[in-house]
C-alpha cells in the first residue's frame, strides 16, 4: 500500500499557525482520498479533514474556518494549513491515503499548542 511520511509538526503558541505535509510513496495504485486525522491523549482518533482526488473537501466542525486541506496529485502530497491554533488542537496528527485496495497511515507528527 505504500508509505506515508508526515512533517511540519511542532510547538506553537495559541493563535499561531503550522503547515503539515504528507508525502505518499511506493504504492503502485492510484491514490484516491487523502486525509488528516488526530489523536489526543486519552481520546480516540478523529477525522480532521479529507480531500478527494478531484479536490472535494470536508472538515470536522471543530476546525472549519481555521484549517485548510489541499493536495498535489502529481507529487502524491497532501497538506494541512492550520491557523488560529488552540490548545485543544494539541494531538498527534496522522496522514492517511486510500486506494481501491486499502488504506495506509503515516507514523504521525506531534502538534502542541501552548496556552
Amino acid at each position: 500500500q505504500g508509505q506515508l511520511v508526515e512533517s511540519g509538526g511542532g510547538l506553537v503558541q495559541t493563535g499561531g499557525s503550522l503547515r503539515l505535509s504528507c508525502v505518499a510513496s511506493g504504492s503502485i495504485f492510484r491514490i484516491d482520498t487523502m486525509g488528516w486525522y488526530r489523536q489526543a491523549p486519552g481520546k480516540e482518533r478523529e477525522l480532521v479533514a479529507r480531500i478527494s482526488r478531484a479536490g472535494n473537501t470536508n472538515y470536522a466542525d471543530s476546525v472549519k474556518g481555521r484549517f485548510t486541506i489541499s493536495r498535489d496529485n502529481a507529487k502524491n502530497t497532501v497538506y494541512l494549513q492550520m491557523n488560529s491554533l488552540k490548545p485543544e488542537d494539541t494531538a498527534v496528527y496522522y496522514c492517511s491515503s486510500d486506494t481501491a485496495f486499502g488504506s495506509s497511515w503515516g507514523q504521525g507528527t506531534q502538534v502542541t499548542v501552548s496556552s
